[in-house]
């Protein structure tokens, strides 16, 4: 396999040597010329060539300019991943606009926020979706958008787009619909979009307790997403299915962005569903896949239920959050999978950061996060053909620690975002005095560049794959009258990395009802984010700092013995 994985990367080297910075758009348009006839898209209904996505995105390109946008403007998109989607976010990119992909699953407040904070000046969303009624959502944020846009609550906001999704919200007669976008390619006015030019604001929880929008450039997606196919060793034609959503780096550029660099095709699905997925890699002869651990573990136990014909699966990323250790060799035994990675990255740094090599052994996949990338010729020489470097620092006094020592990791490069969107001072406490991010997450790197984390330093986990903030759920929960504190910590969970447990203290003379406050999140705030216990407890049974502030690391281990009883 070490043989044929340094000629799949040699030919790619040999084919983008040197590198010729890229747009998003530039980069499918040039797919669409190598491989015009090869599948790019495909999903249930239909698949798109490359020449056909290509085509369809300058359509919609015309479609946004006729309704005003230009270069720079904001688009916001609320869109599961519908082959629409994939054709917007090019065309987006084409008009020269930022793309600020919506997480579907926000609540009213949320979408709220990320219009205002980002600038929006266009949004398209879906009517409904999975029990969300956005349109309603609209309604209370936006009184009469469909013919004034935000009014007074958004002045910046000018027009809503309707996508009619599979929800059952009610018609709206007087919306903009998304066919109104699909012009004739005649009508579009080419712009001369540079690789450095913003191209996404992607939103992820920080710090502070709002969410922060980190700006991407193109030339940071492009080198990103083609240094995916080169770690990897993408072979000609290669085809990923997965159902991450394409709001996040993860699916966006690890999927749908690296597969153009080799004429491959994608598969997005709606929705996860074990034996959904393993249907599709047999039907469309998937090669490859994007998983998290609860994916993982729910699609080997749905490949020992049924019989599936998998011949044509050989490869996956599995990545996101803590796996259990058995799962590593299901993939290879009961899938028979070949080539199984894993990484380590966050949104600030575009996508994965870090990945095992296809050829290593698996005790990489168990004791490792990934080696520090190697992108070839996407690369920085001078960092050793990477994006993003990373090192080791004392997280009290910034001290660098040598190979092997724990500490903070800090990053820099290219590939490193050059901050939030509107948020100067988050900007600036983000990075050290010389320039580093600091990623607020513990491990150590070793002598062979292999990192391995070791926990945070901020409060913040993950629940799925999504990002949460514990301080968020916090706040809403004390917002009540009859809660006095609420303190929420992460515990590991086998299928979804993490969950939440809330301790809540009552205000005197207050009773609480577990499911009731449970419930009370679920309807303000998205579904990873609500706490999957919720447990009353007295003040004096929190243990406190001689300041009186909570020791959490005390609590985890309450609310793990806790969880585990049941």
């Amino acid at each position: 396999m070490g043989i044929e994985l340094d000629v799949r990367q040699q030919r790619l080297r040999n084919r983008f040597s040197p590198w010729t910075p890229l747009t998003l758009h530039g980069a499918l348009d040039r797919a669409a010329s190598e491989f015009p006839s090869r599948p790019a898209l495909i999903a249930d209904a239909r698949t798109w060539t490359y020449a056909e996505l290509a085509f369809w995105s300058r359509r919609l390109a015309a479609g946004l300019q006729r309704l005003g946008v230009t270069a720079g403007d904001k688009v916001a998109v609320a869109m599961a991943n519908y082959p629409e989607f994939v054709a917007l976010k090019y065309a987006i990119a084409r008009a020269g606009a930022v793309a600020v992909p919506m997480n579907i699953l926000n609540r009213q407040e949320e979408m709220r926020y990320v219009l205002e904070q980002s600038d929006a000046k266009l949004l398209v969303t879906m009517d409904a979706f999975r029990g969300s009624d956005y349109l309603r959502m609209l309604d209370a944020i936006a009184p009469g958008w469909e013919t004034v846009g935000g009014g007074e609550t958004l002045p910046k906001l000018d027009r809503v787009v309707v996508f009619s999704a599979e929800g059952e919200a009610a018609p709206r007669p007087h919306a903009t619909p998304f066919a109104a976008l699909d012009r004739d390619e005649s009508e579009f006015r080419d712009v001369a979009v540079q690789p450095d030019w913003d191209c996404d604001i992607l939103y992820t929880s920080g710090t502070t307790g709002s969410p922060k929008g980190v700006q991407l450039a193109h030339d940071m997606l492009t080198r990103t997403a083609f240094g995916s196919a080169y770690a990897r060793a993408f072979e000609a034609g290669r085809r990923i299915v997965f159902s991450l959503p394409l709001y996040h780096v993860f699916g966006y550029v690890e999927g749908m962005l690296s597969v153009p660099f080799v004429g491959g095709a994608i598969i997005p699905q709606l929705r996860f569903d074990a034996h959904t997925t393993l249907s599709a890699i047999e039907r469309l002869a998937a090669t490859d896949a994007l998983l998290i651990p609860a994916m993982s573990l729910a699609i080997v136990d749905a490949a020992r239920e049924r019989d599936y014909d998998l011949s044509s699966w050989r490869s996956a990323l599995a990545s996101g959050g803590r796996a259990p250790e058995r799962l590593w060799a299901d993939l290879f035994s009961v899938l028979g999978l070949e080539e199984v990675t894993t990484g380590y990255g966050m949104t600030e740094t575009t996508a994965s950061t870090t990945v095992t090599r296809p050829n290593d052994p698996i005790e990489r996949l168990l004791t490792t996060n990934g080696r520090l990338r190697d992108v070839g010729p996407a690369g920085d020489p001078d960092m050793g053909d990477r994006l993003v470097d990373y090192r080791v620092i004392d997280p009290a006094d910034g001290a660098l620690l040598p190979p092997g020592e724990t500490g903070e990791l800090v990053a820099r490069g290219p590939g490193v975002t050059r901050g939030y969107y509107n948020k100067p001072a988050e900007t600036a406490a983000a990075f050290t005095h010389d320039g580093w991010l600091r990623t607020g997450d513990l491990g150590r790197i070793d002598a062979d560049g292999y990192l391995v984390l070791l926990g945070r330093t901020k409060e913040s986990y993950r629940c799925g794959g999504e990002q949460v903030l514990p301080s968020e759920v916090e706040d809403l929960l004390t917002s009540r009258a009859d809660v006095a504190q609420a303190h929420v910590v992460p515990v590991a969970d086998e299928r979804m990395g993490e969950i939440g447990v809330a301790f809540v203290v009552a205000s005197a003379g207050a009773t609480l009802d577990p499911r009731e406050l449970r419930d009370f999140v679920a309807a303000r705030l998205a579904r990873f984010k609500v706490p999957s216990r919720v447990i009353p407890i007295l003040q004096d049974d929190i243990p406190t700092t001689a300041s009186g502030r909570a020791r959490k690391f005390l609590l985890v281990d309450l609310a793990t013995q806790m969880v585990g009883q049941g």
